[in-house]
């Protein structure tokens, strides 16, 4: 019995279902009257049968008619084996003055396409007064939004230096009664700085002073790009809420358009007591100052724009290598700070390795990135036997102790082996032979004159060789010491030229390789001025001899002979990069116009 009782339910179901399924949508328009009077409202409802996703018709714009759209509900009856579904849009007509109305066919888009109800017709007959205008305020524009509605921007902390991020919060409250949905925002307005991506809002439900709000929090982090007083803020979002109106303009005692309490209204527990309308509204917060201080001068030379605090460490695989294979090290920074500018390491002296440009993986511990681990993979190969890689550079300004800091990891072992081994240079020997006595042959005759001139005790050891004595090898090591000093800084001056020269050559080739990639223009808007930021950096590092990380707009402006337009676009080029570089804004994934690459290309063949 049971296999047979189902077996008649789906087939029953089916029969009921089968005209929903296959009924093509229809829509209808009425009017709950076609006859009112001014400040009397009316009810239009449009009826769409046969399709549950049909969207939901525009407001219409007629003079003399105030229309608003106040909600949908559904329909679903069945007539013995026929089902009907309709979703219905309800709108409500408040007249504001007398006269014949037509309402055009309104377009609903179905899944059928786009349909059209039928027009109607609303007469509009004077008051019981005989006053053919309403006299009531348009809307609810007298309604003050401030006790349902506030916006909060919360900055820890009111002094920061260039570059530092400071997290901030943004607090919209809505009283839960009026059904808030955002509509834009929230944005924070101001100039000279940047804010983080903004994650999605935690919600909460809060008393403040006796009342009941539900709060968005939003975080993000602030960074100032130059130093000075910055107004941060104010907070600006704009939201769709749902506020009463009463029937025929007459206000109840505690209506909000009055000054009592608007949370004490009878609207707020009972809403269908009245009218509903939908309205934007616009909430906006109390800007923040804050006092941005430049960094100290003198940085470090591995310095590259961190502000915060980090540690360091480091490892190298593989511990054993022949000369030319390549090793990778893989440097690890952790901490709290602006890790945009957080770039890799460097090694201390880089002599007798080839190194390659590193690779960045970051990964948050927070919603904003304020806090997390950075970690580099740097590849390089040895030129030579090594027994260790010599210890990593990174270098930090730390804002807690207004000054900069400059980690150093341990040096890293290895073992690299092959090539050919130096000869040992063979040692002088420090004792000459002697040379063999020779007999004194004497002859009888000469036998006295011999015995005169060797009478003095020792006389013959004045006349030892003086290429023998200590004083002369002393003499000659000095000019030879002075010849090895001379040929030792010549190498050195050589290999820092040699270093220099690889250094321009590097900056060059990425300049051109850059230039090249900004003619195609098909990247997306923020790596394209990225590219051309930091072309700008490099023409400038060329010109001054400088590092190009520590360029800044100053420093282009400073280096080329610009006009004030040129100047301005260099300062707008920096403040529009940073601007995509660290806003929570998306970005766009169109290509960069015409007018625009034209534009920044025209800016860089100025510097030269």
């Amino acid at each position: 019995m049971p296999i047979f009782r189902k077996i008649f339910l789906a087939a029953f179901l089916g029969l009921a279902l089968a005209p929903i399924l296959h009924a093509a949508p229809s829509v209808t328009a009425v009017l709950n009257s076609d006859e009112t009077e001014i400040d009397r409202p009316v009810q239009l409802q449009i009826k769409v049968t046969g399709d549950a996703n049909a969207a939901q018709p525009n407001e219409p714009a007629i003079d003399g008619l105030e229309i608003h759209y106040t909600g949908e509900s559904r329909e679903f009856q069945l007539n013995g084996f026929t089902a009907t579904s309709s979703l219905v849009f309800t709108y409500t007509i408040l007249p504001e003055k007398a006269g014949t109305y037509h309402i055009p066919p309104l377009a609903v888009r179905t899944s059928g396409g786009e349909m059209r109800t039928e027009a109607l017709t609303l007469n509009v007959s004077p008051d019981e007064n005989g006053a053919t205008t309403s006299s009531r305020p348009r809307g609810n524009r007298g309604i003050d939004t401030s006790r349902l509605i506030f916006a909060e921007l919360v900055v820890p902390k009111t002094t920061a230096y260039i570059g530092e991020t400071v997290p901030a919060e943004i607090r919209l409250g809505f009283d839960p009664h009026v059904h808030p949905q955002l509509s834009d925002g929230p944005t924070i307005t101001g100039q000279g700085f940047t804010t983080q991506r903004m994650p999605q809002p935690k919600q909460s439900f809060e008393t403040i002073n006796g009342r009941s709000y539900q709060v968005l929090t939003f975080k993000t982090a602030i960074a100032a790009a130059r130093s000075g007083k910055f107004q941060i803020g104010p907070v600006e979002a704009k939201a769709v809420v749902q506020l009463p109106r009463r029937p025929g303009g007459n206000l109840s005692p505690h209506d909000l358009f009055g000054m009592n309490d608007p949370f004490s209204d009878p609207f707020f527990n009972d809403p269908f007591a009245g009218m509903i309308e939908q309205r934007e509204v616009a909430v906006k917060s109390q800007s923040v100052t804050l006092d941005v201080k430049p960094l100290p001068p003198h940085a470090p030379p591995s310095f590259a724009g961190a502000v915060g605090n980090f540690t360091l460490t480091s490892d190298v695989k593989p511990k054993t290598a022949q000369i030319g294979d390549p090793l990778t090290i893989t440097a690890t920074i952790t901490g709290r700070g602006n890790f945009d500018r957080v770039t890799a390491p460097e090694l201390e002296n880089d002599r007798g390795w080839h190194t390659y440009p590193p690779s960045a993986d970051f990964k948050p511990d927070d919603d904003v990135g304020l806090s997390g681990t950075k970690t580099f993979e740097m590849v390089l190969t040895p030129n030579e036997q090594k027994k260790a890689v010599p210890p990593l550079i990174f270098s930090y300004f730390d804002p807690l102790k207004n000054s900069y800091v400059t980690l150093k990891s341990d040096r890293m072992p290895v073992v690299v082996e092959g090539g050919i081994a130096p000869t040992a240079t063979p040692a002088i020997a420090a004792n000459s032979p002697a040379r063999p006595p020779t007999a004194a042959t004497t002859s009888p005759q000469n036998e006295d004159i011999l015995y005169q001139l060797t009478d003095q005790p020792h006389w013959g050891q004045t006349f030892a060789p003086v290429f023998s004595q200590p004083v002369f090898w002393a003499a000659q090591g000095v000019p030879l010491l002075g010849l090895i000093g001379f040929f030792g800084w010549k190498t050195r001056q050589r290999r820092l030229a040699d270093r220099e020269a690889q250094r321009v050559a590097a900056w060059e080739h990425e300049s051109a390789e850059l230039q090249k990639k900004l003619r195609r223009a098909d990247d997306p808007p923020d790596e394209y001025f990225a590219g051309a930021l930091r072309v700008l950096q490099l023409k400038t590092a060329l010109a001054r001899r400088i590092e190009p990380n520590n360029v800044d707009a100053d420093a282009v402006v400073a280096a080329f002979d610009l006009s004030d337009e040129k100047r301005s676009q260099v300062r707008e080029l920096f403040r529009h990069s940073d601007e995509l570089r660290y806003s929570g804004r998306q970005n766009p994934g169109a290509p960069i116009s015409g007018a625009t690459q034209r534009e920044v290309l025209d800016l860089l063949d100025h510097l030269s």
